[in-house]
């Protein structure tokens, strides 16, 4: 008993005071002629609280330490419903103007971006160099090649439009949506789609994963890479936390994705 008590105690001091303070890299490669060579960031849910600067300047660090060519990111940069919650948007956007990425960075705004004034977090993002993406696109060219990123509006607090979104879409397309849920209602091949929200749960079981997710498909798509037909969909566990401050087995994550 007492060794089944303290197991408990040390999972709770893991679980709220260490696991959440780490950042790790997720790296993955995929198959794709037109952008061989390439590498992409991908950076999902900052939830970056009012005591966290410090935290954010690590995790442009290590953004940086990856040595992106384009920087993409699937929303949520505040944290809470209230401006109390969080560090304020022009703080968090000071610090990702310091991320530098050869083809830009691009991002669609989130579901807690919208409850605390999307218009004015984009419109600060954008003064710090980040373009946001409404159910919209935008052409970049890479190896002699033009790449679509196309962005979609969050489903919970907007209305994603993807037709939209991919009417001028490339060959190859890199689709953000904030959550993984309108993936399965693309009816057009994308290459690549990068979604978060999910957080992975935050708290996982070893060999069971994910207790409780926020999507329509339940736990099945909580984290990770996920090949559908001809289509790729790319879950991050993100980097912050929503309604409670706790990770277990399931450390924040900064992904990387080299094209081969």
């Amino acid at each position: 008993m007492k060794i089944i008590l303290t197991l408990c105690v040390l999972s709770i001091i893991w679980g709220f005071f260490i696991e959440p303070r780490f950042v790790f890299v997720k790296k993955y490669k995929l198959h794709n002629s037109d952008l061989k060579g390439f590498r992409a960031v991908f950076v999902s849910d900052f939830h970056i609280a009012p005591n966290e600067r410090n935290r954010l300047k690590r995790i442009v660090k290590l953004i940086n330490k990856q040595q992106p060519d384009i920087v993409l990111s699937s929303g949520d940069f505040v944290k809470g419903y209230k401006a109390s919650k969080t560090l304020p948007i022009e703080d968090i956007a000071e610090e990702l103007a310091n991320i530098k990425p050869l083809f830009g960075f691009f991002a669609v705004l989130g579901n807690h971006d919208w409850w605390q004034n999307g218009a004015k977090i984009r419109e600060v993002l954008r003064i710090n160099g980040v373009t946001i993406l409404e159910n919209s696109s935008q052409k970049i060219k890479i190896n002699n090649k033009n790449i679509t990123i196309a962005g979609i509006e969050d489903i919970q607090t907007r209305i994603p439009d993807t037709e939209k979104a991919l009417r001028h879409a490339e060959k190859t397309t890199i689709l953000l949506t904030h959550s993984p849920d309108p993936f399965f209602d693309i009816n057009k091949n994308v290459f690549l789609t990068l979604a978060g929200h999910n957080h992975g749960g935050q708290v996982q079981i070893p060999f069971f994963g994910a207790l409780i997710v926020p999507s329509k498909s339940g736990t099945k798509y909580a984290n990770g890479l996920f090949k559908i037909k001809e289509n790729t969909l790319i879950v991050t566990k993100g980097l912050g936390n929503s309604i409670m401050n706790v990770r277990f087995c399931c450390l924040p994550e900064i992904v990387v994705i080299d094209f081969i």
